[in-house]
C-alpha cells in the first residue's frame, strides 16, 4: 500500500469511526428522509408551502440590447452564464465549445440557432484547430475550469490537469480577436498564484493590454455572495484606456453585506426570500455562494458550500439540501424544521438565470451547470462595457 493510499485509508477510518448510537441516529434520519420523499412522490403529503412566485426577474437586470455586430466565440461554455450575458448585451454568437455533453443540450435547448460543439469529440478545446476562425472573431470569452485555483479544488494551480488557461491562451493567440474576456474564482488572486498569473496568463498574451478586476454578484442585483475575477484584454492600447470597470448597479448594504462602497439612489439587491417571493419572516439575506454539484459528493442535490453557509440558510428558513426538479415537487416534500425546500428554478434564479433559460439533465446535473456558471447579469455588465470601448 502506498503512503497516499494509507493516508486515505486512515482518513476513511476516522471519518466512519462513530458510536453505534450515532450510526443509528444517522440511519433514522436517512430512513425518515427517504420515506418523506416516497410519500411526496406518491401524493401522500399535503403541500407544506404554496408554490412560490418569484419577485425577481433576472432579465430585468440585463435589458436586451440591440445587436452591436461584435462576433463572439465562447469557450468552456458550461450552462451558458457568459453566453447568455453576452447575448443579452447584443453580441453575435459564432460558436460555443464545452466538454460536458449535457451542457450542449442546455445551450441548444435555449438557443436552437446557435452552433454548439459539445462532448469529448467536439467540445474538447485541446483538440481544436482554431486557425479557421482567424479574421472572423472579434471577441473570445470563457471561464477556464476554476478548480485548480479554488479552495474546494485544493488550489493545485499549474499542477492540476484541469488547468486550461494554456488552451484559452492558444485560442486567443491563434485567432487574434480584438478583445477577450476570461473569468475565474477569486482564489486566482491569491499571492500563491501571483507567479502563475504573470507567467501563464499575462506573459503568454503579450499581444494584449490586460486589466484584471473583481466582480461581486450582489452589486448587480443577484441575491448571492459570489465574487469572481475577470481578465479583459484588448489588442489596441487606446481601446483599453476607454474601457471602464463596471460600476455597481445595486447595493446590498441594507442586508448587512458590504462588498463595495455604499451607494445612494441605486436599486437595492433583493434578499433571497424576497427574490423567491416567500413570506416576510422579518429576516432576509444574500445566499451563500452556490456550490457546483459537479464537484465533491457524486450526484448530490445540495447547494451547501460550508458549515457557515448552513447557518445562513437556516436563519432564512431555507433548506439547501435535496433540491427538487420542480416547484411542484419541492412544495410537497417536507424539509427539516418546516424550512422552504428549493427547486432547480429557485437555485437558477439565485444565480441570476431567468426562468426562460431552461437547463437540461437530472437535478444534480442542472445544479452542476448552475454552480459552475458565471452569473449572467455580471457577465452582461462586463460585456456591455467591453462593447462600449470597442465602439468608441
Amino acid at each position: 500500500m502506498s503512503v497516499k493510499q494509507s493516508v486515505y485509508k486512515n482518513m476513511s477510518q476516522k471519518e466512519y469511526d462513530i458510536t453505534d448510537e450515532k450510526r443509528e441516529e444517522y440511519r433514522r434520519i436517512s430512513m425518515a428522509s427517504r420515506q418523506a420523499k416516497l410519500d411526496s412522490e406518491n401524493g401522500l403529503n399535503q403541500s407544506l408551502h404554496a408554490i412560490n412566485v418569484p419577485l425577481l426577474n433576472p432579465n430585468d437586470l440585463m435589458p436586451l440590447l440591440p445587436s452591436n455586430n461584435i462576433k463572439a466565440l465562447s469557450l468552456f461554455s458550461g450552462g451558458g452564464g457568459l453566453d447568455l450575458g453576452f447575448d443579452r448585451a447584443g453580441y453575435s454568437h459564432v460558436a460555443s465549445y464545452e466538454l460536458i455533453p449535457i451542457c450542449k443540450e442546455t445551450l441548444i435547448g435555449n438557443r436552437p440557432n446557435w452552433k454548439v460543439f459539445g462532448g469529448p469529440d467536439e467540445g474538447d478545446v485541446t483538440k481544436v484547430d482554431w486557425t479557421p476562425y482567424k479574421g472572423t472573431i472579434d471577441l473570445i470569452h470563457g471561464g477556464p475550469p476554476c478548480q485548480p485555483f479554488s479552495v474546494a479544488g485544493q488550489q493545485k494551480g499549474i499542477d492540476d490537469e484541469r488547468n486550461m488557461w494554456g488552451e484559452f491562451n492558444r485560442a486567443v493567440n491563434t485567432i487574434k480577436p480584438k478583445a477577450f474576456v476570461a473569468e475565474n474564482v477569486l482564489g486566482l488572486l491569491n499571492p500563491k498564484f501571483q507567479d502563475f498569473v504573470q507567467k501563464y496568463i499575462l506573459d503568454e498574451l503579450t499581444d494584449y493590454h490586460i486589466i484584471k478586476f473583481e466582480m461581486h454578484a450582489s452589486d448587480f442585483g443577484v441575491p448571492q455572495i459570489r465574487k469572481r475575477v475577470f481578465f479583459v484584454g484588448f489588442k489596441n492600447k487606446d481601446i483599453l484606456s476607454k474601457f471602464k470597470i463596471p460600476e455597481a448597479t445595486h447595493t446590498s448594504h441594507h442586508l448587512g453585506y458590504k462588498p463595495s462602497e455604499p451607494l445612494i439612489n441605486i436599486n437595492k439587491t433583493m434578499g433571497v426570500r424576497e427574490a423567491l417571493g416567500l413570506d416576510d419572516i422579518e429576516f432576509d439575506n444574500l445566499a451563500p455562494t452556490i456550490r457546483s454539484a459537479f464537484t465533491g459528493k457524486r450526484n448530490t442535490t445540495s447547494v451547501l458550500n460550508s458549515a457557515a453557509g448552513q447557518k445562513t440558510w437556516g436563519d432564512m428558513a431555507l433548506w439547501p439540501n435535496g433540491v427538487q426538479a420542480s416547484r411542484d415537487k419541492a412544495s410537497v416534500f417536507p424539509a427539516k424544521n418546516d424550512h422552504f425546500r428549493m427547486s432547480v428554478q429557485d437555485v437558477a434564479l439565485i444565480q441570476g438565470f431567468p426562468e426562460n433559460w431552461v437547463f437540461s439533465g437530472a437535478t444534480y446535473q442542472i445544479l452542476g451547470q448552475i454552480g459552475n456558471s458565471v452569473s449572467p447579469p455580471v457577465a452582461y455588465n462586463v460585456a456591455k462595457n467591453v462593447a462600449l470601448a470597442l465602439q468608441l
